[in-house]
């Protein structure tokens, strides 16, 4: 979905500015944004909070992209430091905009654009992650003449194999003989 941002209240200093993203508004006006391969980020302008949830599972991975937003946020001035810390939510990061003094701009329209300007600096990783994951799949459903052997039909038999059904196997098994 584009966005269209427009940043300045004068008469000529307006920018406007279009984004490509997997964007939602939910009920409460929170901006969540599902294009990051490892985390999902909501945006709340009303709590002027930017939160980081993950995606499917909390790993190293999410992590260290959670990390790296925020970072990308905090040296571009427009999150505190200081309240960047874990969410309610388990393996959520959260942290507050700062609130410009000189000019009036809208935190939250800057924090958008540089959001989508991280996740454009992210995607060719968690792209070439997923074709990775995606090439070793079909490694292992469609391996290739090298990579495989022929057995032909394997005739089914009711003792196949070197492990016969009904025999004790374990080590512990024989364990009474030397107790005797």
């Amino acid at each position: 979905m584009a966005i269209t941002i427009k940043i300045g209240d004068q008469a000529g200093q307006t920018a406007s500015v279009t984004l490509e993203l997997n964007i939602r508004k939910s009920m409460g006006g929170d901006l969540m944004i599902f294009d990051h391969g490892d985390i999902d980020i909501v945006l709340s302008a009303a709590q002027k909070k930017v939160i980081a949830f993950p995606k499917d599972a909390m790993d190293n991975l999410t992590y260290g992209a959670q990390n790296r937003l925020f970072t990308h946020l905090r040296k571009r001035g427009l999150v505190i430091a200081e309240s960047i810390q874990a969410g309610a939510f388990y393996g959520s990061f959260e942290g507050m905009l700062e609130e410009s003094i000189e000019n009036p701009v809208n935190a939250a329209k800057l924090a958008l654009i540089n959001i989508a300007e991280f996740i454009a600096e992210e995607r060719p990783y968690f792209e070439s992650t997923e074709a990775i994951i995606s090439m070793t799949d079909d490694e292992l459903i469609h391996p290739d003449k090298g990579d495989s052997t022929e057995l032909g039909e394997v005739p089914q038999q009711t003792a196949q194999g070197s492990i016969r059904p009904g025999y004790v196997r374990d080590p512990y098994s024989l364990n009474y003989l030397y107790t005797i």
